[in-house]
């Protein structure tokens, strides 16, 4: 299936690069292109992406704000609304622990990506936002959802927050705030992969979470990990 992508970033030049990357692959197709954050949100209204490439600063409306009015659920509408179409945003930042990196993933993006990756890193970037299945650059977010969860964490929540997950839900969570992928989850617990793939849909729907990001974050929120 083709992912649909819309690149939002104030510099004609980046995106155009960023244009021609990712439509080398056959896969993905780039249907649109913002110079703010304002166009942004009005294109992707109008052409329905799966994955928004965001940069932060732009003029009239930020990568930040125009994320979170894309996330936002639509009046009327809950976030786990079947008709729920949002995009999924792919942040592009120029510094791997810049303070607006923890602002954006408090906004809902689900991914993170530096501006000096490569092309192949692009490519695989965008795929895994759009699968929604794993978190980008491991080693770089992990610490960024653990600093941004400890920054929120003002006192810890009551076991009622996950009180409805079962025993081997809550291993599939805590699996999953480690950054574990679906296959490295079911081989740690002996399971196949699709019963992990299960599980993961079982844990996101009863805990009203929109993505691993979020799982990820609730974990880290909720001291499962740490």
């Amino acid at each position: 299936m083709t992912i649909r992508v819309l690149i939002a970033d104030d510099q004609v030049m980046i995106r155009d690069g960023l244009a021609a990357l990712l439509s080398s692959d056959p896969e993905i197709e780039v249907i649109g292109q913002a110079g703010n954050g304002r166009e942004a949100v009005r294109m992707a209204r109008e052409l329905d992406p799966d994955v928004v490439v965001m940069d932060i600063r732009m003029p009239e409306m930020d990568g930040l704000a125009a994320t979170a009015e894309l996330i936002g659920a639509p009046a009327g509408q809950d976030a786990g609304d079947p008709a729920d179409v949002r995009p999924k945003v792919l942040v592009l930042t120029t510094f791997d622990l810049d303070e607006y990196v923890y602002e954006a993933l408090g906004a809902g993006a689900s991914g993170f990506l530096l501006k000096d990756a490569s092309a192949a890193d692009l490519v695989t970037g965008v795929r895994v936002v759009a699968a929604g299945d794993a978190l980008l650059a491991p080693s770089i977010t992990r610490r960024l959802i653990g600093d941004f969860a400890r920054r929120r964490r003002h006192q810890r929540p009551s076991p009622s927050a996950t009180a409805g997950l079962t025993p081997r839900e809550m291993d599939v969570l805590r699996l999953i705030a480690r950054g574990l992928s679906n296959a490295e989850i079911a081989a740690e617990l002996v399971l196949a992969e699709q019963t992990i793939k299960t599980h993961v849909g079982h844990v996101l729907t009863k805990l009203a979470l929109r993505d691993r990001t979020q799982a990820v974050v609730f974990a880290y929120e909720n001291g499962l990990v740490g």
